[in-house]
C-alpha cells in the first residue's frame, strides 16, 4: 500500500533529502522546474590577504516525464564570480556549464523489497567533461522513507588531469503530514585522481551530515538541509580551499 504522500507527490517529484535523488519519476508529459542554491564558507585572497568567502553555487533544472518510468533532466549550472581583486578561488563541485540526464524507474513502488531507479548524466563545464551514474535505492516503512544513492563520476579536466569521484548519500525522511517532512541526511565526496600530484584538501574525503526539511504543496515544494562536515571539522581553511565546516542546500520545485 502506497501512503498518502503519493497523492501529493503524483504532481511532482519533491526531494525530501536535498542531496539524494528519490525513486519517483514524473508522469508522462509532466514538466517541473527546480532551482538549487548551495552555500558553504571558503577562503580566498583579497588584495593578497586571506579573507572568508561564502561560496555560492547554483543550478537550474528542467525536468520532463518522457514516459511514466523515464524522466529527462536538463541543467544550467552557475558559480557566481567573487568581487574584483579576489583570487585563489576555491574548487567547487558546481561549475559554469550544462548537464543532461535520464532517471529510469524499475518496477512499481512497493512491489520489490527495495525500490530501484537508475540515473545517468553527462556534464559539460568550463573546467571538465564528466559522466555520472547513480544507483538509487529507496524503501518505505509507513511514513518513514529511507533513501540511498550509490553515486560515481568520471571526470576529464581540460588541463589533462583525470579522476574518479565517489559521492554516496544516505538519509531518512519522515512524513509528519503530507505537506511537512523532517529527516536527516549524510553525503560524502572523495576524489581519486589518476595521477597523484600530492595532497589536496579539495579531494577529500569530505563527509557531511545534518537535518533536512521539506514542505510540499502539490505543484510547489521546497526542501533544505544544513550539514556539518564530520571530517577534519576543526581544520582552518587555506585560501583556495572550499568544503567549509558547514554546507547549506535549498531546492525549490514547481510543476508547470
Amino acid at each position: 500500500m502506497i501512503p498518502a504522500l503519493s497523492v501529493v507527490a503524483i504532481l511532482a517529484t519533491p526531494r525530501p533529502l536535498p542531496f539524494s535523488y528519490t525513486y519517483d519519476t514524473l508522469a508522462k508529459g509532466e514538466i517541473e522546474i527546480e532551482q538549487y542554491t548551495d552555500l558553504s564558507p571558503a577562503k580566498v585572497l583579497a588584495e593578497g590577504k586571506p579573507q572568508n568567502y561564502l561560496a555560492p553555487q547554483m543550478q537550474l533544472e528542467f525536468e520532463a516525464g518522457i514516459t511514466n518510468r523515464i524522466e529527462l533532466g536538463l541543467y544550467a549550472t552557475f558559480t557566481p564570480m567573487a568581487s574584483e581583486g579576489v583570487s585563489a578561488l576555491p574548487e567547487l563541485p558546481v561549475q559554469n556549464g550544462a548537464k543532461q540526464r535520464l532517471r529510469v524507474r524499475l518496477g512499481e513502488e512497493g512491489r520489490w523489497p527495495i525500490d530501484i531507479a537508475l540515473y545517468g548524466e553527462v556534464v559539460e563545464s568550463d573546467r571538465e567533461f564528466e559522466i555520472e551514474g547513480k544507483l538509487i535505492l529507496q524503501r518505505r516503512f509507513g511514513h518513514l522513507r529511507v533513501i540511498g544513492n550509490f553515486w560515481m563520476e568520471r571526470e576529464w579536466e581540460y588541463n589533462g588531469h583525470f579522476a574518479t569521484v565517489f559521492n554516496p548519500t544516505l538519509g531518512a525522511t519522515y512524513e509528519i503530514t503530507p505537506a511537512v517532512h523532517l529527516g536527516a541526511e549524510s553525503w560524502m565526496r572523495a576524489v581519486l585522481p589518476d595521477v597523484d600530484h600530492g595532497y589536496e584538501f579539495a579531494h577529500g574525503p569530505h563527509l557531511y551530515a545534518g537535518p533536512v526539511f521539506m514542505a510540499s504543496f502539490g505543484r510547489l515544494w521546497w526542501s533544505a538541509g544544513f550539514y556539518l562536515r564530520a571530517t577534519d571539522f576543526n581544520r582552518s581553511l587555506e585560501p583556495g580551499e572550499g568544503f567549509g565546516a558547514m554546507w547549506f542546500r535549498s531546492i525549490v520545485g514547481i510543476v508547470l
